[in-house]
């Protein structure tokens, strides 16, 4: 048997916490009955700064059950840093830890082939996507771009794999030793190393609710993943100048062929373009290169990714 710990992050998630928690309740139970995990299991709640009363449900949940625990963070922290949170407070009191989102769209019963990875040897089980047929048309296509964009970028991050996996306690401690404030789980956990598998799950449709990742925040993930794993839109740019000034060295030649040959016209539209072009490029390149001199800038504060409020445990 192994103590097994389930963390989910939680903002606004009164609509199904009472369906999540019943079915995580029986799965438990029934891995109990078989002696697979151990009576010390827990399903950690972190509520990430929630205005409804998930953090009520979550405290009358535990007072009807001590398999449930819960965290609440001080203020809304992110997704990341709420599940960071979760991990940290996992950190040595289990053998192996679960990550899942609480909107149900995670296969509850992947979670026994992820304990039999685990014991296998397994300290990193991933659980991925099989297909992508619930998806609207624009949903599917921007999510396998941002899979394909990640890792021509440099970071190694598995593909149709979001934050659902299970971490054995040597893989989660050596996570907790990753001190960046800029959190991308889906990178970092890949370089820390340990053995590794997938394991391919049918994602069901949100059970009720809204999606916490709208466009915005889902571009905005996409920016910090990219700017915490690779300095290749830097260098991105520094080949973009380089094109630039050649393309000048041709239109100088060009320019003083045209002094030569008498053909000296002068062109408004040439001109314009040029100044806008490169205006645009440059304002480009600050963006950028200001996105990871930003990073850099919340690195060195060093503050506390989360602040614990309360804590309901035994």
């Amino acid at each position: 048997m192994i103590d097994l710990f389930i963390v989910i992050p939680c903002f606004n998630e009164e609509e199904v916490l009472e369906e999540t928690s019943k079915q995580l309740l029986n799965k438990a139970n029934k891995l109990m009955e078989e002696h697979i995990i151990s009576k010390d299991s827990h399903v950690v709640f972190i509520d990430d700064g929630s205005k409804d009363s998930t953090w009520d449900m979550i405290k009358k949940m535990h007072c009807t059950n001590r398999l449930f625990t819960g965290l609440k963070l001080s203020r809304n922290r992110g997704h990341q840093n709420a599940l960071l949170a979760g991990l940290n407070y996992a950190n040595g009191k289990c053998d192996a830890v679960v990550s899942m989102d609480a909107d149900l769209q995670d296969d509850i019963e992947a979670i026994d082939q992820f304990i039999d990875n685990y014991q296998e040897g397994y300290e990193v089980v991933y659980g991925v996507r099989n297909k992508r047929e619930k998806d609207s048309f624009f949903k599917k296509h921007t999510a396998e771009s941002f899979y394909k964009m990640m890792n021509f970028f440099g970071a190694e991050v598995v593909y149709n794999h979001a934050d659902y996996r299970l971490l054995g306690s040597s893989a989660l401690k050596y996570l907790m030793e990753f001190k960046e404030v800029n959190l991308f789980l889906r990178g970092i956990i890949p370089l820390v190393g340990f053995k590794s598998t997938n394991v391919y799950y049918e994602r069901a449709e949100r059970f009720a609710g809204e999606s916490k990742y709208p466009l915005k925040k889902m571009l905005s993930f996409a920016l910090d993943g990219i700017t915490s794993f690779s300095i290749k839109p830097i260098r991105m740019i520094a080949t973009l100048g380089g094109l630039c000034f050649a393309a000048s060295i041709i239109m100088l030649i060009y320019s003083l062929v045209s002094h030569f040959s008498g053909n000296t016209v002068s062109g408004w539209s040439s001109l314009i373009i040029s100044i806008w072009a490169l205006g645009g490029l440059q304002l480009l390149a600050i963006g950028i290169i200001g996105e990871y001199i930003g990073k850099i800038f919340m690195e060195t504060k060093r503050r506390p990714r989360f602040i614990i409020e309360e804590v309901v445990d035994d």
